[in-house]
């Protein structure tokens, strides 16, 4: 009896009987469930059937039915923070959490936590032994240090007191300062006279940077050019500041330097005026001097005496003061034998311009102060103290500024036109 073939794609005629292909089994074999093989070739057992219904058999290694379990995450990073001895304690801490994940999830990476734990171990020792041992302070000053050299060699400013330099460009201006330092027997850009440093704290702002620059510089050139007659007229005073970015690096530092008003000009020479280049009379002239010049510089900042009467007479007592002390300055020093007769006859003048300011510390109305202070000034002029300079050695010859002022130095006399004085 004939048995008709299964349904499906029939052998391909002429084929030899007895040979399966495909999924014809060999004639009185019957077929499994599914049409699958009850032996695989050469008895290997199941093997796949193709077809509608030849579903593999599961087995090791099929993806991706039979994926690996994922590492743990805080494994991976308790060994980053491990290796990097970064934050020891937290790379200990997440440690301990990765293998208790593991343990409850089943993932990997149990090596990867406890090679973190005893890394960041190793770091967490060492980070104790250094705070116990001032270790850590250290470094941070180290680190400061170096952040400070690194601003100094790249945007800001660093040069020392009494050094001069030139910029590439020959200008003063700007917020680079990558300068070279010369000797100032040559010509060159700057010299600088002071630095000094702002409080730490968040970085003030460019305007309380430059408002303290602007104060505190201005002071400072007398410590270290005490003869103002020396300084050019060409000459003015400059400052380099922290930038915002140099600030946040340790940068506190503002220097106060000498400059050239003409930028195609240059300065030559030093203009240090002080202990280390005067001698003893000079010091004590210069320094009688610069008293009355810091009490005529306090004038009130109302131009007119009228519009402020009670601080122009608070101003000449501190005037009057301040002539005291230079006369008791004056008195005091031994001067050399060309020197006495000038110095003498200029403390006779200032015994009576402090006269003059006390009476009009005392003035009821403006008329009586202006009448002392035009005195006064007229017996401090700074004229009268070229003899004198020129018997010291000093610089003989008054500033353009200074003419038709009297005193030392080109005025702050407010409203009433004064200005500091020279004994």
């Amino acid at each position: 009896m004939d048995i008709p073939p299964p349904s499906g794609p029939q052998p391909p005629q002429g084929q030899p009987q007895g040979q399966p292909q495909g999924p014809y089994p060999p004639q009185g074999q019957p077929l499994g469930p599914y049409g699958a093989y009850p032996g695989g070739p050469q008895g290997q057992g199941p093997g796949p059937v193709p077809g509608p219904y030849g579903y593999q058999p599961w087995g090791q290694g099929y993806s991706p039915y039979n994926t690996p379990a994922p590492v743990n995450g805080l494994a991976i990073a308790a060994l980053v923070l491990g290796i990097l001895c970064f934050l020891p304690l937290v790379g200990l801490i997440l440690g301990f959490f990765a293998l208790a994940q593991i343990r409850r999830k089943g993932e990997r990476g149990k090596g990867m936590a406890i090679a973190g734990m005893i890394l960041s171990g190793i770091g967490a020792a060492i980070l104790a032994l250094a705070l116990a041992t001032g270790g850590a302070a250290e470094f941070w000053d180290g680190f400061q240090e170096g952040a400070r050299e690194a601003s100094e060699n790249g945007a800001t400013f660093s040069v020392d007191e009494g050094e001069c330099f030139d910029t590439p460009g020959g200008s003063l201006e700007g917020m680079a300062y990558d300068v070279d330092t010369v000797s100032c027997d040559e010509e060159h850009d700057g010299e600088v006279f002071a630095n000094f440093r702002m409080a730490s704290g968040s970085y003030p702002g460019d305007s309380a940077i430059t408002e303290a620059a602007d104060d505190k510089c201005y002071t400072l050139q007398y410590a270290y050019a005490m003869d103002t007659w020396a300084i050019p007229e060409n000459v003015d005073i400059y400052y380099f500041t922290p930038t915002r970015d140099s600030w946040s690096l340790g940068d506190r530092e503002i220097s106060c330097l000498f400059g050239n008003v003409d930028e195609k000009g240059g300065l030559t020479g030093s203009l240090r005026q002080d202990e280390t280049t005067l001698d003893a009379d000079q010091l004590t002239y210069l320094k009688a001097a610069q008293v009355l010049n810091e009490a005529m510089d306090s004038a009130p900042e109302e131009e007119y005496v009228e519009d402020d009467l009670p601080g122009h007479k608070e101003w000449a007592t501190r005037v009057s003061a301040a002539i005291t002390e230079q006369l008791g300055m004056l008195r005091g020093h031994d001067w050399p034998a060309d020197a006495k007769d000038p110095v003498a006859a200029l403390v006779k003048d200032l015994d009576k311009a402090q006269g003059e300011w006390s009476a009009a510390a005392k003035a009821a109305d403006a008329d009586v102060f202006y009448e002392h202070y035009d005195k006064a000034l007229e017996l401090t002029d700074a004229k009268k103290t070229v003899t004198t300079r020129k018997a010291l050695g000093l610089a003989s010859t008054p500033p353009e500024s200074y003419e038709g002022d009297s005193g030392e130095d080109s005025g702050t006399g407010g409203g009433t036109g004064g200005s500091g004085a020279e004994v």
